[in-house]
């Protein structure tokens, strides 16, 4: 199966679980609106969502599909298999630990992640009771992306691309069916995330049985293998979330701003993350094990290929993105989510953050793509490096501009929060850009100049039809939700149409884009 065909497919099925996303927080704003109890559910769960990033899809996953990459390409398959069953009894082992730490520590960790809510009496208390709830979700789904792990190494990239589907079933059940038989309607959601770290575990295991590599998880602190991505795992436990650290920022300091700003953060960022995880988390996924058994097999060609013609696509696809979510944004956040308790200030404030978090989405889906550069060479502690930079940059914008206007009670701060994290994913990609391009890892392919011609023009003619045709925020908040449906439907259609159509009428062909495993 080629490059192109398998992004295809986990972009594909990751499309049908993040739309499921969007109607699940449909649902969320339109039962609960953007308030007190949201507020709570967002951090809570947060926290666990961060750590998730950090241990599962983050560090752990960029640390173990290398080595196990190694060990498919130059090992039997009975190493492979105590490889995973060491490496899934230790992380399980620990995690178990840290679920229960977080569980008793949970006040603590509001007070952390949130300052904002400890002189919030109700607040605090509610956020503190839903993180005991949420957080054992750091241990299953840690395990889960564990199991996807290996069914992405052995190229079986369906299974884990499909699997969060469940989450958001979960969620939207738990809003709809489950809320009103609890005390706390917004507790719902809080239990309905813990089942659903469950429900996507046992959902992937057979597929790891059907390859013939399901074992029974043990403790393996020892193995050889273990302790290489034990090693490796520690410094890109940073290195590899450098956005969400940075988004984490946003809502310790978001927490001191006005109530609602978390929410408006978070429904800005639930857009960004919809063409990010359907494309750029889909590249970095199938680009990973490909560069990885690459470097194993000592192949630099086939490795600088592999990353040019993943940048190719992302700024293909991410740069008509980041302008069709800036020019869309308040369209499109009417359409989702500006219905019963979301009100038309929560539409405005969450544009705001929506336009400023859309232009780092380029950046953001580059991070995707080369960091895994380093990754598959088992180099860690460079993208750390240049991920430290990133967070200070990120901080120090938001100490010496954000925090001093809010103390003058300057309003739509939370839209400065975002800006800052777009800036450092910028400040992150440059260097990692400078560093591949140093190590001669990454080399552009002939006719590069003649591509971006192409994407600049394709895209200038698409940014002026929505300009022109996508009204004011204030025409959308009169219309009705099917007409909101269908003019957003044709502007998102007509956009599309435009920039495809002038990219072909200036010659580019999808054949040129083909991506064929060397």
């Amino acid at each position: 199966m080629g490059l192109l065909r398998s992004t295809a497919t986990v972009g594909g099925l990751t499309m049908i679980s993040r739309v499921l996303g969007f109607i699940r927080d449909v649902v969320i704003a339109r039962v609960f609106g953007a308030g007190l109890g949201t507020d709570a559910f967002f951090v809570a769960f947060k926290i666990p969502n961060f750590m998730r990033r950090l241990f599962a899809e983050g560090a752990f996953s960029q640390a173990f599909v290398p080595v196990l990459s190694e060990y498919k390409a130059q090992r039997p398959v009975a190493e492979v298999r105590v490889l995973i069953a060491d490496a899934a009894g230790t992380l399980g082992g620990v995690l178990t630990l840290l679920s229960v730490a977080g569980m008793l520590g949970a006040p603590l960790l509001v007070m952390l992640f949130a300052p904002g809510f400890v002189g919030e009496g109700e607040k605090f208390a509610l956020t503190s009771e839903l993180l005991r709830i949420t957080f054992p979700y750091i241990l299953f789904i840690s395990m889960a992306a564990l199991v996807g792990g290996v069914l992405n190494t052995y190229s079986r990239f369906a299974v884990p691309a499909i699997t969060p589907v469940w989450l958001n079933v979960i969620l939207i059940a738990a809003a709809l069916w489950a809320a009103p038989y609890f005390a706390q309607p917004i507790e719902a959601l809080a239990w309905g995330v813990f089942l659903a770290g469950l429900v996507q575990l046992g959902f992937q295991l057979p597929a790891v049985a059907r390859l013939g590599l399901l074992a029974r998880p043990r403790w393996g602190w020892r193995d050889p293998g273990v302790r290489r991505i034990l090693k490796l795992m520690l410094p890109a436990i940073f290195g590899s979330s450098v956005a969400q650290v940075n988004l984490l920022v946003d809502t310790i300091i978001a927490s001191f701003l006005v109530t609602g700003s978390v929410s408006w953060l978070y429904y800005s960022d639930r857009l960004v993350e919809f063409p990010l995880g359907v494309f750029g988390v889909a590249l970095g996924t199938v680009i990973l094990p490909n560069l990885s058994r690459q470097h194993a097999e000592a192949a630099p060609e086939d490795f600088a290929r592999t990353l040019d013609w993943a940048v190719r696509w992302v700024l293909l696809i991410g740069v008509p993105a980041t302008l069709g979510l800036a020019l869309l944004a308040g369209p499109m956040l009417v359409t989702l989510f500006h219905y019963g308790a979301f009100t038309d200030e929560d539409a405005r404030m969450a544009t705001l953050s929506l336009v400023t978090f859309s232009l780092g989405l380029v950046a953001f889906m580059l991070v995707k793509v080369l960091a895994p550069g380093f990754y598959a060479r088992q180099d860690t502690r460079t993208p750390v490096r240049f991920g430290v930079y990133a967070v200070v940059f990120n901080m120090a914008f938001n100490l010496a501009v954000i925090v001093p206007l809010a103390m003058r009670g300057v309003s739509g701060l939370h839209a400065g929060l975002a800006l800052a994290t777009s800036l450092a994913a910028y400040l992150n990609v440059g260097l990692l850009f400078r560093r591949l391009r140093a190590d001669r890892v990454w080399r552009a392919s002939p006719g590069w100049g003649l591509f971006a011609l192409r994407a600049v023009l394709a895209n200038l003619a698409m940014a002026a039809v929505l300009w022109f045709a996508s009204g004011t925020l204030a025409d959308w908040l009169t219309l009705g939700a099917l007409d909101r449906a269908l003019w957003l439907a044709g502007l998102i259609g007509a956009g599309a149409l435009v920039y495809g159509i002038t990219l072909l009428a200036l010659g580019m062909r999808l054949s040129e884009l083909r991506g064929r495993r060397p």
